[in-house]
């Protein structure tokens, strides 16, 4: 008999999580989601408030809207899973946590829009899947045709004023990138 399996609790929570907080904040609570789940622009964190704080971390578990997170769903679903699978539960976090912090930090200090949503991550992610055959004194092709296809994209499109925070994503693709190149060169390949 089949039967159910929470295969990646990390990524599946980190998915409810989401979806909780866009259906919470789109019923009970419409304050939500721009209150504490947003990274405010350049010049807007407070030293002194816990709230500034929060956002840098908390920014990737809201969404504008379903399409939003749906699309960023997408990827974090089909490819979060495998590195769960391949980096364990606490490393995922630990990655996450990090690409978290600095594309929200990389936000307040130099951007002059909010930052919303777990592109980043998604960035990070798939970024990071590239290295999934890396080897010591060894660069994949594919980390390199996925840095100039997605990377390439997003450095293109970074001065288009469409509401999109490309740099979050092309700072979430530098996290992957360096996540893959130096926690794959501490594991010995087979």
């Amino acid at each position: 008999m089949l039967r159910l399996k929470y295969n990646a609790p990390v990524i599946l929570t980190f998915g409810f999580l989401c979806t909780a907080v866009l259906l919470v904040s789109s019923t009970l609570l419409p304050g939500l989601i721009p209150s504490w789940l947003a990274v405010g622009p350049k010049g807007s964190f407070r030293f002194n408030s816990i709230h500034s704080y929060v956002t840098l971390f908390s920014h990737v578990l809201g969404h504008s809207s379903w399409e939003h997170l749906a699309g960023n769903m997408l990827f974090i679903l089909v490819v979060g899973p495998l590195l769960e699978e391949i980096y364990g539960a606490s490393e995922m976090i630990f990655m996450m946590a990090v690409t978290a912090f600095v594309t929200g930090l990389a936000n307040v200090l130099f951007f002059s829009t909010g930052l919303l949503g777990a592109s980043g991550i998604v960035f990070m992610l798939v970024l990071l899947a590239s290295f999934t055959n890396f080897r010591k004194g060894e660069i994949p092709l594919t980390f390199i045709f996925v840095l100039i296809l997605y990377v390439g994209k997003e450095a293109l499109a970074a001065f288009s004023r469409d509401g999109i925070s490309h740099f979050a994503h092309i700072v979430g693709g530098l996290c992957g990138s360096l996540f893959g190149f130096f926690r794959d060169s501490a594991y010995p390949k087979a």
